[in-house]
């Protein structure tokens, strides 16, 4: 089978094997096609329409031609729509046939969302060769943990061989320093024939602040109207806002049809301006619903810093309208706080009674939905989500962003003790929310994962400068010397030490660690996701017996019961009751019944679950 997702944009192949090339630039007077040869350029003039499109067909180009746009008749620029860049932003545009690939994956139609257990990971620090084939040769390691998604962080062409990825300007080619797109593709195809999902992170926010060329000859792409913390929006409910819309309804189709990617998130949609109706993101998703994941599984998940609960609602089926999930930041900073008692920056909002918190967002979704938040100095966040099921939220302990914003990005594992990650991460995985892993986190990675990039001269230095003032307002960063010490993210080194340490995984203790993660997954695999299917909303419940105690209950969706007792204190908590059910796990050890009531051990976790009483059995 062969893939290819046709764009009214950049370099398609015609069925008579000519190539037509197609440029949006309503700010530009002419555009000329720039083909470079090793030995010659040839110039070609483009046509131009009454709705600044330039277009010219030729049949001088083919795949594997390099090719720019000279825009009046002085500046060079790569096609905003390039499928790769083998010499990075600046440099020229690859004609890619997609065709060329020959995929043998026709029969993959994706998993159910419920099975869904996440693994993120950065493909340049996740191996040493920080290369797509060296993931490839991590996927049954992965499959063997019990994994059943890999979430890729952007790959959208940046500035310098390394980035995070949210610095990407060219949406539509993957990145050359991790392979060409091929390998990408090879890697997708190895996913699925393992039985894994690939998920692609994709920015529709922002473009980087290295490389983008368009405002030079499509200004009408951003608008002053609205302001982001990037500078001016991308222009999604303007004048020209429908050619804008199109550039990213068609990148969210690109990656799903050409390369089979099973999903998308879609980076902080908070920082998206747009006041129209339908907005962009239910254009996107209703385009995505109607295009590929008519005939297969495809899952859209959201950041959204806003708790915008609308865009995860659920028809009477309690099948979604929009999008299946939103990574949930509030179970993270519950968690946070009651493992590591860190109690500054946004965690101040769940200091008071992080219990409470916790037990909100494992039964409810959201912790804060519309009450004030302090640390945004006293406005109103989120919105009521009871009307969504536990699957509607993706539940993490790391992520890229909770480690890496850190001024020395570290892990869980160097500020919280081991028996609170047992016990939190009992929690994270037996949970009915979809659980996330960040890479490593398995067996305990004590690698930091800090913010990295490499811009080009002009930028470096204030990049560097921007990051280490970011830190000012904490006490141990007041000092300017003191930030001296948060590393510099242009430095190879700051990179360098980002990336896993693959041989502290194969030591005992990592052994052990990642041992303890796959059994988890694998209870969970076994007891809790075949009951996930037909979850309703309204189902679950929670208690809190202390600030760091508490009980949630749910009702599954085959209308069994599922318990939870926590404790995350270091002292024992009495219990009101002791659940009925059978006992699905414990740590360290299933609690004490005292009289009528329960002790429940400091920092331990028990499970329970037992049938419905309509059903009579257990």
């Amino acid at each position: 089978m062969r893939r290819r997702h046709s764009m009214p944009f950049g370099a398609e192949l015609q069925p008579d094997g000519a190539l037509r090339f197609r440029l949006w630039a309503p700010g530009a007077r002419h555009v000329d096609l720039c083909l470079e040869f090793a030995s010659k350029e040839n110039m070609l003039p483009m046509k131009r329409d009454d709705n600044g499109w330039y277009i010219l067909v030729t049949d001088r180009a083919k795949p594997g031609t390099f090719y720019r746009f000279r825009i009046d008749s002085d500046q060079r620029v790569p096609d905003p729509a390039s499928r790769y860049q083998p010499n990075d932003i600046h440099g020229p545009s690859q004609v890619i046939d997609p065709t060329v690939w020959e995929w043998t994956d026709s029969d993959w139609r994706g998993r159910p969302w419920e099975e869904a257990v996440i693994y993120e990971l950065h493909v340049g620090t996740f191996t040493e060769s920080g290369r797509y084939a060296g993931v490839i040769q991590r996927l049954d390691e992965l499959v063997d943990l019990g994994i059943t998604a890999i979430e890729l962080m952007p790959l959208a062409d940046f500035p310098g061989r390394r980035n995070w990825g949210y610095d990407g300007v060219l949406p539509f080619a993957p990145d050359s320093c991790y392979g060409r797109p091929e390998e990408l593709k090879e890697l997708v195809q190895g996913a699925h024939q393992r039985g894994l999902m690939m998920f692609l992170d994709v920015v529709y926010n922002h473009f980087g602040p290295e490389g983008n060329y368009l405002p030079l000859y499509a200004p009408s792409f951003f608008t002053d109207r609205h302001r982001t913390p990037w500078g001016a929006a991308i222009n999604f409910d303007g004048t020209d806002s429908r050619t804008v819309r199109d550039f990213f309804i068609h990148n969210a189709l690109y990656w799903l049809e050409e390369y089979h990617f099973d999903g998308l998130r879609l980076d902080a949609v908070h920082a998206i301006a747009d006041d129209s109706q339908p907005d962009i993101l239910q254009e996107i998703a209703h385009a995505v619903a109607t295009g590929p994941g008519a005939s297969r599984q495809i899952h859209l998940v959201l950041e959204n810093d806003n708790n915008a609960a609308k865009y995860l609602e659920r028809n009477s089926a309690m099948r979604p309208c929009a999008y299946i999930a939103q990574w949930n930041d509030d179970i993270h900073h519950a968690l946070h706080v009651m493992t590591t008692g860190e109690k500054s920056g946004y965690y101040e909002d769940y200091a008071d009674s992080p219990a409470h918190y916790l037990g909100r967002s494992l039964a409810e979704g959201f912790a804060y939905q519309g009450e004030p938040s302090r640390f945004r100095h006293g406005s109103p966040r989120g919105e009521s989500c009871r009307e969504l099921p536990p699957t509607a939220f993706v539940s993490f302990l790391q992520n890229h962003d909770q480690i890496g914003n850190r001024a020395m990005g570290e892990r869980i594992t160097d500020l919280a003790s081991e028996e609170a990650l047992r016990t939190a991460t009992a929690i994270l995985l037996l949970a009915p929310s979809p659980p996330m892993l960040f890479m490593g986190q398995e067996w305990g990675e004590r690698q930091p994962f800090l913010f990295f990039c490499d811009f080009g001269p002009e930028l470096a230095d204030a990049v560097t400068e921007g990051r280490r003032k970011e830190f000012a307002r904490f006490p141990e960063f007041t000092d300017a010397k003191a930030r001296t010490r948060i590393p510099d993210p242009n430095d190879e080194q700051t990179f360098t030490r980002s990336c896993l340490d693959w041989v502290a995984a194969r030591a005992g203790k990592s052994r052990v660690w990642r041992q303890f993660h796959k059994d988890l997954l694998t209870l969970r695999a076994r007891d809790i996701v075949p009951r996930l299917q037909g979850l309703r909303a309204g189902g679950s419940n929670f208690d809190v017996f202390d600030a760091m105690a508490l009980r949630v209950h749910w009702r599954l969706g085959d209308d069994s019961h599922l318990t939870l007792l926590a404790n995350l204190a270091e002292e024992p908590v009495i219990a009101l009751s002791k659940p009925t059910g059978r006992l699905l796990y414990a740590v360290p050890g299933e609690p004490v019944s005292v009289n009528d009531r329960v002790q429940l051990p400091p920092w331990s976790v028990s499970w329970y679950w037992e049938m419905s009483q309509e059903d009579g059995s257990d």
